[in-house]
């Protein structure tokens, strides 16, 4: 007697086994914790600097490798990345998955603040930094051209009407607005009346600076206090 015979004997039995195979598939997969395509989110931390008017070398140089020697001695580093470009840099620092992304932060943080002092000194402000997951990717670009609206007019019109309405929508996370140019009034000076008058251009900076500032301009007492 062969293993096959068994079940040959007997149809019920080998039809009943067969059924009870397939109902306990179909019930294992429906419970199955393990998904085909798991969406996984690596500790990722994002670091900013900028540097006004620094070309992209000079910020890998004198910026990123410094930024990225103190970054090199964090524990649970799995991979990375720097990119420069005029003016800025951004150094993306992979964790492994163990990692609690709360706790690299703190140690991203203190090693920006032992970076400080071998960073050039004219950046405005101190690399800042933020917890990001590379599996967010932009999934909509929405373009605006205009033939009689100049440049700086879409950007205005895209950073204050448009953006604010796309970020008001459900489950947007982000709303980012580039490509523009902003509005800026130029001033050309003319150097020979410059030096027959004795104004340096300092003089004439600080006199655009003085002249159109932005300060709240006091309180107003009443039914209700606003300050405008």
């Amino acid at each position: 007697m062969n293993f096959s015979e068994v079940f040959i004997r007997r149809p019920i039995a080998t039809s009943l086994l067969m059924a009870a195979i397939a109902l306990f598939g179909v019930v294992a997969y429906n419970s199955l914790p393990v998904s085909d395509m798991p969406n996984v989110e690596m500790p990722t931390i994002q670091v900013q600097a900028n540097l006004p008017g620094a070309d992209p070398s000079t910020m890998a140089s004198s910026v990123a490798t410094v930024l990225e020697r103190q970054f090199s001695s964090i524990s649970g580093i799995d991979s990375m990345r720097s990119q420069s470009s005029t003016g800025q840099t951004s150094v993306t620092l992979q964790f492994d998955i163990g990692r609690d992304v709360d706790g690299a932060t703190v140690d991203v943080q203190t090693a920006i603040a032992e970076a400080m002092p071998l960073l050039p000194a004219g950046m405005p402000s101190p690399p800042s930094f933020k917890k990001q997951n590379p599996s967010d990717q932009p999934v909509f670009y929405l373009s605006l051209t205009s033939d009689t609206i100049p440049i700086s007019g879409l950007a205005d019109l895209a950073s204050t009407t448009i953006g604010p309405r796309i970020s008001m929508v459900n489950g947007v996370s982000q709303v980012q607005v580039g490509g523009g140019t902003k509005y800026a009034v130029r001033v050309q000076l003319d150097p020979d009346k410059l030096v027959s008058k004795k104004i340096g251009i300092n003089e004439v900076s600080d006199a655009l600076n003085n002249w159109n500032p932005n300060s709240p301009t006091g309180t107003l007492y009443g039914s209700a206090n606003r300050t405008p």
